[in-house]
């Protein structure tokens, strides 16, 4: 390529670096818009965890191509380069924007050695700089999707470049550059389609040009031998040789890429492009006029729109439409330079041949002349063939020029193009700040196109102004009424207002407008897949009402009959039967759904939650890890596959529960959750500071976890640091007035520690407001009493405890001592209940240890019609205590346990008797 640029000066070179720069310097302060959120953010092509050999086995967004749903777009090495941005810059808009800036640099140059070939010095300067301001490249340059134009264009000039060349002394043919040529035209093409065309244009130059023929020439030499008067010229067998090699090569590549998109064409809709669908004559008239429309956005890019599809150009539906005249006025100029170029020789029949060549070969495949494309008019498709039009220009203008009379104001013309070019230029630029700037300048040129109201709809709803959002997503639904995704639009707009009853009136008008099923045939060839949606939507809406969810079943299920294949329909589904407690049903739908994708990690996350409900931990486990290996950093994965091996009570998992909570919280720094369980792990492994550490940090990221506090509180009174649980359980208490736990161990560290036995009463009390039947709370008020010497208070207390939990021994022995107590001392004489612990030791079966709370969360299952989003939330319960339900089998060694606490017990009780007894 240096070599090809090796005629352009340096101060040339200069030139057109500082126009470029001058006219795009903007462009680097411009986001990702339309098309680049698909092909650059949405793309996990792009990240370095995914396979280089993804990208030759995807198409141009990463959807893989032997997809229906994919566009056919085959350009791996174009989005190689973003790759390269991304492994660099991740998703810093600025250096994907300057490296476009770059390219456009670098095509500006190497056309400039283009135009030497066939211009003079002067005048291939004119058409450089009037390529490289001219207005209708801001899609291509200032758009980052338009690197594939940009690629394909550096590639396409170079192969033509290297073909020149190819034309040795004496007419020979020199082979080297006729190789290089092919494997440049198969690096075009795999940066974009139309890179292939470049071959019309070498043979076109051979014949033509390095031949010198006219086609005059060439007739009468047919007819020559036709009559059998003469034979075929070596020149011209060793010309035929030439062009048979390069149609050939041509072939060649034609069929890989046939396979490569598995000789399907891509599935477009009537609003793509509404010419496409339409009846004779109205198609072909349509098509034919949009030639024209194309060459005036080349003469006069004053209106430049980014998205000509649907409405915007009304169909051409008779030979009596007013339109038709621009058509013929277009095809007879077009004749005329054609038969000009063709018919006779010299250098500018030349130039003008080359020119149409670069304006007809490179348009042809998004003419929709032979098959057809995704769109109507497409201003980034015009960037190669622009360049035969800069070149008709620049030849016109050395015409006008030479001539005395006009030639200061050819001059004066020449200036105000290229000054008002690169003004526009600049200003359109500013049009790809946002998502917003874009459409809404869209719809200045053009308010019949109601996919420019759905899209500024869009970029309002992505700002959360949903009731501007509306307005726009309803407008679109006035100028186009039979489009589906408008009204789901405005159904998903309503949903997020709460506006639930015309949420699914909108979605009802929607779903009239899906096509009828009909038997045998595949159902995207009819209409866009993501408009199935609309019955996810719908279900995913009314399923809120308990009553209904046999309703969204149905919705769900036909969707799935509509298309089999339709992986989110399962995904979905299995949430809902998951909600109908239905998990074996559910287990099915994610099966099915992993039959269709393997290589989703969400579906595998899902899954496992799945044996979760089914009571599977050891399944669910597996899943979670298959979610993991598939995806490192899903965050839902990592957080409940450490929640699941700490709740297995295996020891030998807690350092990989570890190591997944410590990946979360990295993840997720300003999630407290993972901070929680990271201080509950802690806990486990008798690491007390680490887990205060861990606490305090839940805590701080939210100072109302109330598990974080509960068991912060519970870590200092396990730890002989009582006085400082008390402020953890005034905010705790503060926030969660009703917390019996907190309120248990407050009144007993107030009792023992602080001697506070008013704070302890009134703490006993509270719980017995909240649960008159506590019996831990009502024994602790009796010993309240016991402390006050209201001995009989304390007896009747007693008395009304046991009755709520009459085999408790403890409870029995304390009332045997109160009334011996009473019997024996009387009135007057003082002892003590044991008010080391509150309760007696007996009471307490559950340890310190077994006083742990964990924050419990519902298990929920996340939709993602709506949001896009294909993984389900479960925060499994990880209740540690077991003071709110009895444990109903114990293992031996907590039998042992509680067996020396009892011995314990006797022996505190033996000497509160002899106390009792005045030994």
């Amino acid at each position: 390529l240096l070599e090809e640029m090796a005629d352009v000066s340096l101060k040339e070179a200069v030139l057109i670096v500082g126009v470029v720069a001058a006219c795009y310097w903007n462009s680097l302060f411009c986001g990702f818009v339309f098309d680049d959120v698909s092909a650059i953010l949405d793309n996990k092509d792009l990240h370095p965890s995914t396979p280089l050999k993804n990208l030759f086995q995807n198409d141009f967004w990463g959807t893989p191509m032997s997809e229906e749903r994919s566009h056919k777009s085959y350009r791996p090495l174009t989005v190689l380069t973003f790759r390269l941005n991304y492994l660099f810059s991740e998703l810093n808009a600025v250096s994907y924007h300057f490296l476009n800036l770059v390219f456009h640099v670098v095509v500006c140059l190497v056309f400039l050695k283009v135009c030497k070939l066939f211009l003079d010095n002067r005048s291939s300067i004119v058409a450089s700089l009037l390529f490289a301001v001219h207005p209708i490249h801001t899609e291509a340059v200032t758009g980052v999707v338009g690197r594939a134009e940009l690629l394909s264009s550096i590639f396409f000039l170079a192969a033509f470049l290297s073909y020149t060349k190819s034309k040795g002394p004496d007419n020979t043919i020199v082979w080297t550059p006729i190789a290089v040529t092919v494997f440049l035209v198969a690096v075009a093409t795999l940066c974009k389609e139309q890179g292939i065309t470049v071959v019309g244009i070498c043979c076109v130059y051979e014949v033509f040009i390095a031949q010198g023929y006219t086609l005059p020439a060439l007739l009468d030499t047919a007819v020559q031998i036709l009559r059998g008067k003469g034979s075929i010229p070596f020149s011209m067998l060793q010309t035929l040789l030439k062009l048979i090699v390069l149609m050939f090569s041509t072939l060649l590549l034609v069929v890989v890429r046939v396979q490569v998109i598995q000789s399907q064409l891509p599935v477009f809709t009537r609003f793509d492009n509404p010419a496409a669908v339409s009846p004779s004559p109205a198609r072909q008239l349509t098509f034919n006029y949009l030639l024209p429309v194309n060459a005036w956005l080349l003469l006069n890019p004053s209106e430049l729109c980014c998205d000509w599809t649907m409405g915007t150009i009304p169909l051409v539906e008779s030979l009596l439409d007013v339109r038709n005249v621009a058509t013929l006025t277009f095809f007879c100029f077009l004749g005329s330079l054609m038969v000009f170029s063709l018919r006779y020789p010299g250098d500018s029949s030349k130039t003008v041949l080359m020119a149409l060549c670069l304006i007809v070969l490179p348009f042809i495949p998004a003419s929709n002349l032979f098959f057809p494309v995704g769109f109507v008019v497409a201003e980034r498709v015009l960037y190669v063939p622009s360049m035969g039009f800069c070149i008709l220009v620049a030849h016109g203008w050395k015409k006008l020029s030479n001539k005395s009379v006009l030639r200061k104001i050819s001059w004066v013309c020449l200036a105000a193009v290229l000054f008002t070019h690169a003004l526009k230029t600049l200003h359109r630029n500013w049009d790809w700040e946002s998502e917003y700037t874009l459409f809404m300048s869209a719809l200045k040129v053009n308010k019949n196109n109601a996919k420019l109201w759905n899209n500024v709809g869009h970029a309002l709803e992505n700002e959360k102004n949903f009731e501007r959002a509306l307005q726009f997503f309803i407008q679109a639904t006035q100028v186009q009424p039979d489009d589906i995704g408008a009204h789901m639009n405005v159904g998903r707009t309503y949903k997020n207002l709460n506006k639930t009853k015309e949420a699914e009136e909108s979605y009802m008008i929607a779903k009239s407008l899906m096509p009828q099923i009909i038997p045998g045939k595949k159902y995207a060839a009819r209409v866009a897949p993501n408009h199935l949606n609309v019955y996810i939507n719908l279900a995913n809406l009314i399923r809120a009402n308990e009553s209904r969810l046999e309703e969204a079943d149905q919705l769900y299920r036909q969707a799935i009959s509509m298309r089999p294949d339709f992986k989110q329909a399962y995904i979905s589904r299995g949430e809902l039967l998951l909600k109908m407690n239905k998990p074996l049903k559910a287990k099915e739908a994610y099966l099915r759904a992993l039959e269709l994708d393997r290589t989703n990690a969400d579906l595998w996350y899902n899954l496992a939650i799945v044996y979760i409900e089914l009571k599977d931990p050891t399944e669910a486990l597996k899943n979670f890890n298959r979610a993991l290996e598939l995806n490192p950093t899903h965050k839902l994965a990592l957080f409940n596959s450490a929640l699941l091996m700490q709740e297995s009570g295996d020891a030998r998992l807690r350092p990989e529960a570890k190591q997944r909570l410590l990946h979360y919280v990295k993840e997720e720094p300003q999630d407290s959750n993972g901070y929680f369980n990271l201080g509950m792990l802690a806990m486990d492994d008798k690491k007390d500071m680490e887990a205060e550490a861990w606490m305090k940090k839940a805590i701080r990221l939210q100072p109302n976890f109330r598990s974080a506090l509960f068991n912060l509180a519970l870590l200092y009174s396990q730890t002989g640091k009582e006085l400082m649980a008390l402020p953890v359980l005034e905010d705790l208490l503060r926030y969660y007035p009703d917390h019996t736990k907190g309120l248990i161990l407050k009144g007993d560290i107030l009792m023992n520690q602080k001697k506070d036995i008013v704070g302890a009463k009134i703490c006993f009390e509270k719980i017995l407001e909240l649960d008159p039947n506590n019996v831990q709370g009502k024994h602790n008020l009796c010993v309240v009493y016991f402390e006050e010497r209201d001995l009989i208070k304390a007896e009747k207390c007693l008395v009304e405890t046991l009755a709520l939990a009459p085999h408790e021994e403890y409870i029995q022995r304390h009332l045997n001592i109160v009334r011996s107590k009473i019997a024996s001392l009387g009135a007057m004489e003082q002892s003590s209940l044991p008010s080391d612990g509150t309760a007696a030791t007996e009471a307490k079966k559950n340890s310190f240890q077994n006083l742990k709370e964990a924050k419990s969360e519902e298990t929920t299952t996340q939709s993602t019609a709506d949001n896009k989003k294909e993984h389900s939330k479960n925060k499994k319960p990880t209740e540690k205590s077991s003071m709110d339900k009895e444990t109903p089998k114990k293992s031996t060694k907590e039998i042992k346990d509680i067996e020396k606490k009892r011995v314990a017990a006797l022996k505190r009780l033996e000497e509160i008797e002899r106390i009792l007894n005045g030994e």
